[in-house]
Formats: structure tokens, sequence, C-alpha cells
């Protein structure tokens, strides 16, 4: 079985909850609820129910979103990989979590009273971004306009320097947690890009993921945000300094089996812009 490698530094929102688990990971779904009553007490569904993670029920006739809502019960596998991250993100976003899970149930009562088919595409949106998200927080709106962009070359390698102090990629999605145990080429996360004040890259991790889970709840409830797949970018984690040792080329990323040019035919959603004081800017 494959172990996190923490010095990974796309692990780093997870690090210190990692270190807190008795025994390694995955761990029993004892270990972690201990940690959730210790790091988020009082940590509710949208519901309004008390968290906590639980085994699979054998049948589910009520559905994985409205159950954790109703109950505020999370579907854990014991010693699985994927459940165990997405265990630990609840731990790290409560807020946010809950508010995509809120999304879901709203978005499954609506399309039903409708009589629409299928999942739609708010609710592959938030599950594309609850599996693989990441937001990238920047002081440097043309930085994340480059990677918008793709041109991936510039931004990660001619302003390498810019952006290793500018940026930072904060992975959200329990998917690709579990994927990093063991990078391959091609790995890719879907971003969200923020811009924020210069202070906000010096704060803790802690206040950071603290303020961080905030400004998400308030962003993923708001009906204009992420309405579909396309308000998420690609983002070849790879490239990212720090995550490869290969990375450490120009040439790195000119290989198109990673780092792809922006298809014609979509447009350069949420440019950055200008940018605001205090919490920073997303346009969705």
């Amino acid at each position: 079985m494959i172990r996190p490698q923490l010095t990974n530094p796309l692990f780093a929102p997870l690090e210190d909850l990692l270190r807190r688990l008795p025994g390694g990971a995955p761990c029993s779904l004892e270990a972690l609820n201990g940690l959730l009553a210790r790091l988020r007490p009082g940590a509710r569904s949208s519901g309004g129910a008390p968290l906590r993670f639980v085994p699979p029920p054998a049948s589910d006739e009520m559905g994985y979103e409205a159950r954790i809502h109703r109950h505020g019960t999370v579907p854990t596998r014991p010693d699985n990989w994927h459940d165990f991250f997405n265990a630990l993100v609840w731990c790290a976003f409560p807020r946010a979590k809950a508010a995509i899970n809120a999304r879901h149930v709203h978005e499954i009562v609506r399309r039903g009273a409708a009589r629409l088919p299928g999942r739609g595409p708010v609710r592959d949106a938030l599950t594309q971004f609850d599996e693989c998200g990441v937001v990238v927080v920047s002081s440097d709106a043309s930085l994340c306009d480059l990677l918008r962009a793709h041109r991936w070359e510039e931004a990660f390698w001619h302003r390498r320097g810019e952006l290793t102090q500018g940026m930072r990629f904060i992975v959200f999605g329990h998917a690709t947690y579990d994927s990093l145990r063991a990078p391959f080429v091609g790995l890719c996360g879907k971003a969200w890009y923020r811009v924020v004040d210069p202070d906000w890259l010096a704060w803790p991790l802690a206040a950071q993921r603290e303020e961080l889970d905030a400004w998400l709840a308030r962003k993923v409830a708001d009906p204009a945000c992420l309405r579909q797949p396309k308000a998420l970018h690609p983002l070849p984690l790879l490239g990212i300094p720090g995550v490869t040792a290969d990375n450490g080329s120009a040439e790195y990323y000119r290989d198109a089996r990673q780092f792809r040019p922006r298809a014609p035919d979509r447009p350069a959603e949420g440019k950055a812009g200008s940018r605001n004081q205090g919490a920073g800017h997303q346009i969705c």
C-alpha cells in the first residue's frame, strides 16, 4: 500500500492532519471521528445534523447527498484511501464541503420538481471540484491569467520565481489527494483561481485554511458560481515547481501530453483583472 509522500508540497493543506492520526493512514473511523471532534467541534451538515463518519449502508435508497444533509453521516469505507482523503477534507474544510452538499441537494430537488433528466451541469461542476479541485491563490492576477490561457512554459518556467513566491496551490479534491500518492504524467486538477493581498500568503497554514473554508462556502452557495464544469480550468499538477524534480527545465513544459494549448473554442472565462483589497476576488 502506497503511503502519502509528505514531501510533496501539494499535501501541505492536510499535512498537520495526517501527522495527528495515530498509526498512520488510512485509519479507523474512530480515529477520523476523533480528529473531527478535536479540530471541528460542533461541525454540522448543511441540514444542521452533527457530522460523523460511518460505514456505508448496505443499501442507500435515500442517496449519498441526502443522507449527509439530513443525518450528517458521511459514508466512509474503512481502509479506503479515496474515502480517507474525503474525510480529511471534511475535517479541513467543513463549511465548504457542507456548502457543496447543500447545493447538490438543492439541485436534486430542483431538477426533480422540473422533471429534468440526469444530474445537470451544476452537479457535474460541483462533483469535479469536490473530486479534483485545486484553489489557486495568488497575489498577482497576471499569473492566474497565464495559467488560464494555458501559457504553461511562460508561467511555470519563465516566471518561476514570481510564481513560487506569489502563488499557492491548495488541493481540495479528495480524488486528487489519492492520485498524489503515486503521481503520473498527465495528472490534472480543476483549478479555481483567486487573487488576494500579498499578506494572505504569509499567514500560517491554519489561518489560510480557515479563511479559505469560509470563502469557498460563500462562493459555492452563490448560484452564479460553478454553473457548469467549464467554470473550472485544467491544471497539470506535475508542472507546479517542487511537485516533481523532472520539471526543472523549459523543455519539460513543451510535452503536449501534459501541457496542452487551450482549445480555440474555449473562452478565457473569469479573467482575474485587477486585485481587490481584503480577502481577495475571483470572478465566477
